[in-house]
């Protein structure tokens, strides 16, 4: 198994420095914020985020490829960083504090089309979650000041916390009385939104999450932190991984249950 933990390292940097830009901004009175054509809001924030992470990139892994949300894709190594520079910026233009910078690396040449490394940032929340393929998943302010992550032990619906984004989707593709009955069965549902849920997932505080509709930057670094934690991370339909356009995570134990309901 190759070793990813100087990637790893680089990862941290980056997010470092993209903390640092976006905490800048949070709050501005001043911050101009745009559309998209998908009617999706992205600020000077986003975009000078994700330019800072690119260049950074450039200097550091001028070979690999970059795929992110704000200004597609470019290279076309083996080795492939997913960035999204700012995940929740509905969150993050309206004072929010739940939003965060996800950063991921996937190595087709490792046998796979799956993320080797991964770190989501939120420093308004003053959190930080990270994994490395099969070097386990971690929380911490550092490297160095970090504890592991373990998924909870819970077995049965009824005792289970869902955690999820909002209905308009679950609405959108409809399955939206199949969602609304599992919230009735579980114990407790909250709509903890966007990477929150996963990272809760792979904390053991929540039990399951699920998307109806998302993209490979939004996916790619919660996969990793879900899985070295101990859970799964799928599509709806049961692919393992961060490719499916949608996402269902859980500690394992309620995923077959979880897709029973959800998948189509």
């Amino acid at each position: 198994m190759a070793d990813y933990h100087d990637d790893l390292r680089l990862a941290h940097v980056l997010a470092d420095a993209a903390d640092a830009a976006t905490m800048e901004r949070f709050k501005a009175l001043d911050l101009k914020v745009d559309t998209k054509p998908d009617m999706t809001p992205v600020s000077e924030a986003d975009t000078a985020t994700e330019e800072l992470i690119r260049s950074a990139l450039q200097r550091a892994r001028p070979r690999d490829a970059v795929l992110g949300e704000e200004f597609g894709s470019d290279g076309h190594g083996a080795r492939r960083w997913i960035i999204d520079p700012i995940d929740g910026t509905k969150n993050y233009v309206r004072g929010v504090p739940v939003w965060a910078t996800l950063i991921a690396l996937v190595d087709r040449g490792a046998g796979g089309d799956r993320p080797v490394v991964g770190v989501v940032s939120a420093p308004a929340l003053g959190r930080r979650w990270w994994a490395v393929e099969g070097g386990g998943a971690y929380t911490g302010r550092s490297l160095s000041a970090a504890t592991r992550l373990r998924v909870s032990g819970v077995s049965r619906l009824a005792d289970a916390s869902f955690a999820y984004s909002s209905l308009t989707g679950w609405e959108e593709l409809g399955r939206l009385d199949a969602f609304l009955q599992l919230g009735r069965d579980c114990w407790r549902t909250r709509a903890y939104g966007d990477f929150w849920s996963y990272m809760m997932v792979a904390e053991g505080s929540v039990d399951m999450c699920a998307e109806p509709e998302l993209s490979l930057w939004d996916m790619a670094a919660p996969a990793i932190v879900v899985t070295e934690a101990g859970g799964r991370f799928t599509g709806l339909d049961g692919r393992e991984g961060p490719h499916g356009g949608n996402a269902a995570a859980s500690n394992g134990l309620l995923h077959d249950e979880l897709l029973r309901r959800l998948g189509g």
